[in-house]
């Protein structure tokens, strides 16, 4: 694997980047390399009932804290939950500007295969925009019929540990099923096996590039 010193999370909706590769993120951090996570949207339109409009905006501030992300690496727009599509030339020159301005020497992304709309659409134009460097989806079943692993990050425990811990600051999302703790673990113990280690994260190869 290439050694890369600027890696670039993008994240459709806050906690997608957390969910698809939390403990890649904390492990990056842990060995130096500089993380941008970028958000697209807060989903203030699916806030529960009660909740200040903001509170996905300050919880995605605290996670990528847990996972060790600059503050000043944490890039938040505000576009409306669902309408990603309608946007996509003004989300494309973002891209471009990003490419630009951090020059990643990789990109995390969702996978060719998410089905959501906003997922598709960040999907599609990352693709466009970072055409020329290496490029790796990352999973999330809840939205995957499919899925392709073909690359695997090692974690450890304390990796893990914070991929949890960075969930957990998602108080407005505990209703949903797939913030529990233990699946969270269970997809990290089976991506282990899959290589013989205690746990990992896979990805899906969208564009490998090997420097010189």
């Amino acid at each position: 694997m290439p050694n890369p010193k600027r890696i670039l999370v993008l994240a459709p909706h806050t906690d997608d980047g957390e969910f698809g590769c939390g403990g890649t993120i904390a492990r990056l951090v842990r060995q130096g390399h500089q993380v941008y996570y970028v958000a697209f949207s807060t989903a203030e339109e699916s806030v529960p009932e009660g909740l200040p409009r903001n509170i996905l905006e300050l919880e995605v501030r605290e996670a990528t804290r847990l996972l060790g992300v600059e503050p000043e690496r944490l890039l938040i727009y505000r576009y409306t939950v669902r309408t990603l599509h309608r946007h996509r030339q003004e989300i494309l020159e973002e891209m471009v500007r990003m490419r630009r301005e951090i020059q990643p020497d990789l990109v995390l992304l969702p996978c060719s295969h998410d089905l959501h709309q906003d997922h598709e659409t960040v999907h599609r134009e990352a693709l466009r925009a970072f055409r020329n460097g290496t490029m790796l989806g990352y999973e999330m079943p809840r939205n995957n019929i499919t899925f392709t692993a073909q690359a695997f990050v090692v974690l450890t425990e304390e990796d893990l540990a914070r991929k949890v811990a960075a969930l957990q600051c998602y108080e407005s999302q505990k209703f949903r099923g797939y913030t529990d703790e233990r699946y969270i673990r269970a997809l990290a113990l089976t991506r282990g096996v899959q290589i013989g280690v205690d746990y990992a994260e896979a990805f899906e190869v969208l564009r490998w590039v090997m420097p010189l």
